[in-house]
């Protein structure tokens, strides 16, 4: 794919530098030449007949966006397309510039700071629930926190509406849940068990088993009775609360009905563990019997 190049103007949004590259798009820094605000740009283009279903894939990413309002979702304020004859050759979407590193390059440092991460992403995943929509993409790569700890989930690009069932499997084999790889219907429910696997191997650098064959790849798969039960997360981090691993391990149950009933339950849970730990934490620090001066 041919980048684009500097100083290009795209509709009135002049290319300013190349921020990163997916497995069909490039995304750009750009600026708005009227307001001077500043924006990502992400162009996918269509270079074969197989690339028709990354623009389709971008298209409904920015349906799914117009529809969504969260403070812990990245915005998309736009979507720009440009043919050749009948056929759409490229398309933009103006995309909010997000500030901050992905969970995967900087996890979290302390259970304090994990758990206010995971509760930001409950909330914003919760909110999609109640407009329609599954992310059906959770992963630490796709997290992203501010300086300031704020948190911005970003990449729609999976993301259906509530039901939906794939004609293909869809999801990161690290972290897809059992209905995902047999093409069952995709519900809250998804992004549970996604959000789960996900916190699973920030707290413990291990993966879950998923459903996919032994060579992790997107082609093969077991039967759910034959998905191996992840240990749980305090036996790979002793220091994980008990009350954490009980929410994390209820997350990753094979068995959608198995799983906390909502995202907002799992979201109120984070907060009751987060509390106790800060609880346990002033008491021992009031009990601490070293002198002070």
């Amino acid at each position: 794919m041919e980048p684009l190049r500097k100083g290009e103007v795209i509709e009135g949004h002049r290319v300013l530098d190349e921020l990163g590259r997916g497995a069909a798009s490039i995304i750009y820094l750009a600026q708005d030449e009227k307001t001077k605000q500043i924006y990502a740009l992400k162009h996918v283009k269509r270079e074969t007949p197989k690339d028709q279903r990354f623009l389709e894939q971008a298209e409904y990413e920015y349906k799914v966006a117009s529809k969504l309002d969260h403070p812990n979702i990245r915005k998309i304020r736009r979507m720009m397309k440009r043919k050749q004859l009948l056929t759409v050759k490229d398309l933009f979407l103006v995309m909010e510039l997000v500030d901050g590193v992905s969970m995967e390059s900087k996890p979290p440092q302390t259970f304090d700071e994990a758990l206010s991460v995971f509760q930001q992403v409950a909330l914003a995943l919760g909110h999609m629930h109640e407009c329609g929509f599954v992310h059906a993409d959770m992963k630490p790569n796709n997290v992203v926190v501010s300086p300031d700890g704020v948190v911005k989930i970003i990449d729609l690009g999976q993301s259906c509406a509530i039901g939906t069932v794939k004609p293909r499997i869809q999801g990161t084999p690290d972290y897809i849940a059992p209905e995902q790889v047999h093409r069952r219907a995709i519900t809250p429910k998804t992004d549970i068990y996604n959000l789960g696997a996900t916190m699973y191997a920030v707290l413990t650098g291990e993966r879950v088993p998923t459903a996919l064959a032994d060579d992790n790849s997107l082609m093969g798969s077991v039967t759910d009775s034959m998905i191996e039960k992840p240990k749980p997360v305090i036996e790979h981090n002793p220091r994980v609360h008990p009350k954490l691993d009980e929410v994390i391990m209820q997350c990753v149950e094979v068995d959608p009905d198995k799983r906390p009933e909502s995202m907002a339950f799992v979201a109120d849970r984070l907060n009751l563990v987060q509390g106790i730990i800060r609880a346990e934490s002033e008491r021992a620090s009031s009990t601490d019997p070293s002198p002070t001066r």
